[in-house]
């Protein structure tokens, strides 16, 4: 099959084997780029888990004391205290290149000033409330951060199995069948060398036959 898909010459030979170099190279570097993505993935992986788990701690704190709040001071003496917050937040959206793949970098700004948290007097609400309040302003950060670290998470794995194909695409059916091209061609001109060396000789045999007859 392979000898009727290439032309056995010594351009094509030159031509596959220059190739075969190339495919050699990148297969080396996109494996490096591989092991270089899974390391980097696994610290976000860790860094996750650790940020989920505080984060999750956090808001079940947060609620809980919410949750304390409306009991003393009823829910709808809650949403009122909570009607209109004088602190606005704004997010930009940046990015961080790790090995080629851009990931995102979540960046908040608090407009209102620290003494904006608590939307609301003191006469009527309860302690219980700015602890919620404090809670849920601590844990936002780490949310962002949370989301930023899922999102690279999920880049990373989408490129780590793009580059993993492709290693593979190298590795298991480029590399082997330019080989196996090449030890064609080199069988075939080897060959063809034995073959012209034969009709050489035949030819050097008749030459001096026809010689020795004249002679005679």
């Amino acid at each position: 099959m392979t000898g009727k898909t290439i032309n056995p010459t010594r351009m094509e030979l030159t031509r596959l084997k220059g190739r075969l170099k190339t495919a050699q190279r990148g297969h080396k570097l996109l494996k490096d780029k591989r092991d270089e993505l899974m390391k980097q993935f696994m610290e976000v992986v860790r860094r996750n888990r650790q940020l989920r788990a505080k984060v999750e701690q956090g808001l079940k704190e947060a609620n809980a004391a919410f949750t304390v709040a409306s009991a003393i001071m009823g829910p709808e003496m809650l949403e009122q205290s909570l009607l209109c917050p004088r602190r606005s937040v704004s997010l930009e959206v940046g990015s961080k290149n790790i090995m080629s793949v851009n990931t995102p970098v979540y960046t908040f700004h608090t407009e209102g000033g620290d003494d904006a948290l608590l939307p609301y007097g003191f006469a009527q609400t309860s302690g219980e409330l700015d602890a919620a309040l404090e809670k849920m302003q601590e844990v936002f950060a780490d949310m962002l951060e949370l989301a930023q670290v899922e999102k690279t998470m999920q880049l990373l794995a989408q490129d780590i199995e793009k580059t993993r194909r492709r290693v593979n695409a190298l590795e298991y059916v480029m590399i082997p069948q330019t080989q196996q091209n090449i030890r064609y061609i080199s069988m075939k001109l080897d060959e063809n060398e034995r073959g012209n060396t034969t009709r050489l000789m035949k030819v050097k045999d008749m030459v001096l036959q026809e010689a020795h007859h004249y002679k005679q």
